[in-house]
């Protein structure tokens, strides 16, 4: 499925910073904001924390009910104070942000991942979801052709779905 810039990789990492938000998961966020190219630098250790409590608002976003998910997006986006903002930056064309390119990075991820959730829950708000395993739990986008995701990875769904034919035959 093609999403825009906001509704795909803005989606995919508020479902990560939710993930990490759970397992507090310091070092793999400072790596992932500084890899989605958030910000030059790495971020402070307060910046890191106050990072991984959104994720944590993030979280309700991807387990509530398609109907349920705008009231929490709204929520989101009045938090984030995001508005348009068009973007010059690194040699490329202009290009729609919602926060500065000099808001700091909290604000910039904040922008990004509320924008982006927006964006998706306006488009199809049934790609977002929680993985259906059983003391799972992992939040996830489905980018999947057919969007019938239940699972957060293969792995997942394959437990699920060895252990269901395991029953089968104990039963049989």
């Amino acid at each position: 499925m093609h999403f825009n810039p906001y509704g795909g990789p803005a989606a995919q990492l508020a479902a990560d910073l939710a993930n990490f938000a759970a397992r507090d998961a310091d070092d793999e966020a400072r790596a992932l904001v500084l890899d989605r190219g958030m910000t030059p630098a790495p971020p402070t250790a307060d910046e890191v924390a106050r990072i991984l409590e959104w994720g944590e608002r993030l979280r309700p976003v991807f387990a509530a009910a398609p109907d349920d998910r705008v009231d929490l997006v709204n929520a989101l986006l009045s938090t984030a104070a995001c508005r348009p903002y068009i973007s010059r930056h690194d040699g490329k064309p202009a290009h729609l942000h919602y926060a500065s390119e000099h808001a700091d990075p909290v604000s910039r991820v904040r922008a990004f991942t509320a924008g982006g959730l927006a964006h998706l829950v306006c488009e199809d708000p049934e790609r977002l979801g929680v993985c259906a395993r059983e003391g799972c739990g992992t939040a996830y986008v489905d980018v999947s052709r057919n969007g019938r995701r239940r699972y957060c990875t293969a792995r997942c769904a394959t437990r699920v779905h060895v252990a269901e034919h395991r029953a089968r035959r104990v039963s049989a």
